[in-house]
């Protein structure tokens, strides 16, 4: 258990020292904000779309519930309109993440690049061309956003129950969303290492609770407003720092 939580607490500490490196090398950071303001503007577009029409969704999902007494009905509407924007959250972090590494490929694969380097590089590094690391890291992300659309049904449907979907059910969209965002953003690092998608789940299976960490800080962190845009290219370098640890390559200057 100790090594558990001490493994946990390294791993979002990653966040916080990938925002150490970037901050650290100004021309970076702008090339790593670019991407995210464009995907930003597209997330916040479609949030401001959602809440909008929340009342209407939550109405429509709980059409079961038109003939109930008032009170019942506005409750249950009231739980239901949570439970969209929960779902909202999971789906639309790692939606953002995915849309977002697409565009700026060649900016974050050049900060990741920086955080190897300047801990000792990766030996026996290949070298992935532009467009097929593109079109490995497109399908990989629609890989991981159909797993938590299957996952988040399920939470979903749980977050209708009173005070657990209020309570439980955000923390374990949290980790799951966490676990997501971990095996998106070291995608980079592991195709630098020749590894795939399958591998990444089974390496960081291997330090679950290092990932867990990680991925957490950042889906929190990617929930607060202009977060997401403001943290995406410290989340790239944290995520090198991750893929060492993972790897047990030096993660401190020696």
């Amino acid at each position: 258990m100790g090594d558990s939580v001490r493994d946990f607490f390294t791993g979002v500490g990653f966040l916080g020292r990938g925002l150490g490196l970037v901050l650290s090398t100004p021309r970076l950071l702008g090339l790593g904000l670019l991407p995210a303001l464009i995907s930003g503007a597209l997330y916040a577009a479609a949030l401001g779309t959602l809440i909008a029409f929340l009342g209407d969704l939550s109405a429509a999902v709980t059409w079961f519930a038109d003939d109930w007494s008032t009170v019942w009905r506005d409750v249950l509407r009231f739980l239901g309109g949570a439970a969209l924007l929960g779902l909202a959250g999971l789906l639309g972090v790692p939606a953002f993440t995915a849309v977002t590494l697409a565009i700026g490929d060649p900016f974050y694969e050049r900060i990741s690049r920086h955080v190897e380097q300047r801990y000792g590089g990766v030996p026996g590094e290949v070298e992935v061309p532009l467009w097929q690391s593109l079109r490995r890291g497109v399908a990989d992300s629609l890989r991981l956003i159909g797993l938590s659309v299957l996952l988040g049904i399920p939470l979903f449907v749980a977050g209708f129950i009173p005070v657990v979907g209020q309570t439980v059910v955000p923390v374990v969209g949290g980790a799951v969303g966490g676990w997501l965002l971990s095996l998106e953003l070291t995608g980079v690092p592991f195709e630098r290492r020749g590894l795939r998608l399958r591998h990444r789940r089974e390496e960081l299976r291997r330090r679950r609770p290092l990932a867990l960490g990680f991925g957490a800080a950042v889906f929190v962190c990617f929930l607060i407003p202009l977060g997401a845009i403001l943290l995406m290219p410290a989340a790239v370098a944290g995520a090198a720092l991750l893929s060492r640890k993972v790897f047990g390559q030096p993660v401190t200057l020696g």
